[in-house]
């Protein structure tokens, strides 16, 4: 009988504090902590959303030079705003940022706190140089070509996609901040490396979406010798329900 009982009270003690057999976080199915799963899920269905954002891009950006070839439309067009030099500077510092991200997980998983908040700064701070790079293209474009939201297709759907991932990169450098000052009023210890690392999943993933970005809008040319790549992307609109 009291072994019974004191077996109820560890079992009793695993889920409401005490130093012993407290699990900070209850276990899976799966054995992997629900936050990161929760991240995990987010991140598949925002697969789908730029995924979907990246095939219409590649569907209208063809369709308005074709408008403008025909006297349908107006522009300018990509081949003349586009700055591949300018922006692959920018496209270097956001995969260097993931560098300093590995960094920073690396180092709160070895308990150096200081070096956390150093790479978790570093990290901030490179988010940060991209978005203003990305601030100043877009001013660029509008000021000096006259490529405004509403311009021609390929400006809407060129600032929509670049546009929702420059908000998703200002969400990151948002996490990145708030962990750096939970870090500097001593709330953030290596038991918690779990929070640096879903921050960093979600961080990594922005630099993956931005290579395909930077590959697709900026470096592949877009002529009838590419053509198939639009008739790619408009299948992939039809799976996705987008066209």
């Amino acid at each position: 009988m009291a072994a019974t009982v004191a077996t109820v009270e560890a079992a009793h003690g695993a889920g409401h504090g005490g130093d012993i057999g407290h699990s900070p976080h209850p276990p899976t199915s799966t054995g992997i902590d629900h936050r990161k799963l929760l991240m995990w899920t987010f991140l598949a269905s925002d697969c789908m959303f730029f995924g979907s954002l990246i095939a219409t891009y590649l569907i209208y950006r063809g369709r308005a030079e074709e408008m403008v070839v025909q006297g349908q439309g107006k522009g300018p067009l990509p081949h003349e705003v586009l700055d591949i030099p300018y922006t692959s500077v920018s496209a270097f510092v956001l995969l260097m940022s993931s560098l300093t991200m590995v960094l920073a997980l690396a180092a709160i998983q070895r308990g150096n706190i200081r070096g956390t908040r150093i790479w978790l700064f570093a990290t901030a701070t490179l988010g940060s140089i991209f978005l203003g790079g990305q601030y100043f293209e877009f001013t660029s474009f509008y000021k000096e070509d006259g490529l405004g939201f509403t311009t021609n297709i390929f400006g809407t759907t060129f600032y929509t996609l670049t546009g929702f991932h420059g908000a998703h990169v200002t969400v990151g450098v948002i996490l990145l901040l708030s962990l750096l000052w939970v870090s500097l009023r001593g709330g953030l210890r290596q038991e918690q490396a779990i929070n640096v690392e879903i921050v960093g999943l979600y961080w990594h993933f922005v630099d993956i979406v931005w290579i395909v970005i930077f590959t697709l809008v900026y470096l592949i040319p877009y002529d009838d010798k590419v053509s198939t790549i639009t008739e790619g992307a408009e299948h992939a609109a039809r799976l996705l329900g987008v066209s």
